[in-house]
């Protein structure tokens, strides 16, 4: 397994928690916003592994404003990360894909790419292309036996929505908790997504059952979008 993160701190704590299981890790520091750097990363990868199987497209981040309040900037770096780094790493590593005449692409996208939101236009917009690139990707790379999948994660219990609460918390004048015990309590299967929900279909995607799946984006939410 390689890990590619810009926090290399704790891309080492999950190498090591690999690594005490038994696994094989490799740490790459990167920045997907820097193409040069994935493309020289994924190729350190080839390199280092003899090929490059699945790819699990997860950088990314969450700013949360009105409409009026968005600026440019903000808008700048959800696409830098979600959308252009997403692709850009899809584009590096499918090209040996291509090569080996298999793969594996998971994107992670959200259900916020779903459907709209008062207070995140600009995230949606960006997880909104990531399930269109899905798509197109696909069908692209459809004849090279690549198979290219997403996952729209709902409400997940993690740092993530902690600060996502505090900022929603002071966009609506709630106290803190609040937006996230409202948005759990609105999940039909009535309890918060772990990571662990999200990693199983991971492996689902990444694995042979998925074999005759390709540009789909698989809802993980306890049923908030159905579709």
């Amino acid at each position: 397994m390689v890990i590619l993160d810009v926090n290399e701190r704790t891309a080492l704590e999950v190498g090591k928690a690999i690594e005490n299981i038994g696994g094989e890790v490799l740490v790459i520091k990167a920045d997907v916003r820097d193409r040069s750097t994935i493309k020289k990363s994924i190729a350190d990868v080839v390199s280092a592994w003899g090929s490059i199987d699945i790819v699990v497209n997860n950088a990314g981040v969450g700013i949360f404003n009105p409409l009026f309040d968005i600026t440019e900037e903000e808008l700048d770096v959800h696409f830098a990360v979600n959308v252009k780094g997403l692709f850009f790493t899809l584009q590096a590593a499918s090209e040996y894909m291509v090569k080996q005449g298999s793969g594996k692409i998971i994107n992670i996208a959200s259900q916020a790419g779903r459907r709209g939101d008062a207070f995140c236009l600009s995230y949606c917009m960006s997880k909104a292309a990531v399930i269109s690139i899905t798509q197109s990707a696909a069908l692209a790379l459809a004849p090279y036996n690549i198979n290219v999948n997403a996952i729209a994660p709902g409400v997940v219990d993690t740092d993530f929505w902690t600060q996502v609460d505090k900022k929603f918390a002071k966009l609506l004048n709630l106290p803190v908790g609040e937006p996230k015990r409202r948005a759990v309590r609105s999940i039909p299967l009535g309890r918060i997504e772990q990571p662990e929900d999200v990693a199983n279909v991971v492996s689902f995607l990444a694995g042979p059952d998925s074999d005759y799946i390709t540009g789909q984006t698989l809802n993980v939410d306890g049923g908030n979008i159905l579709s």
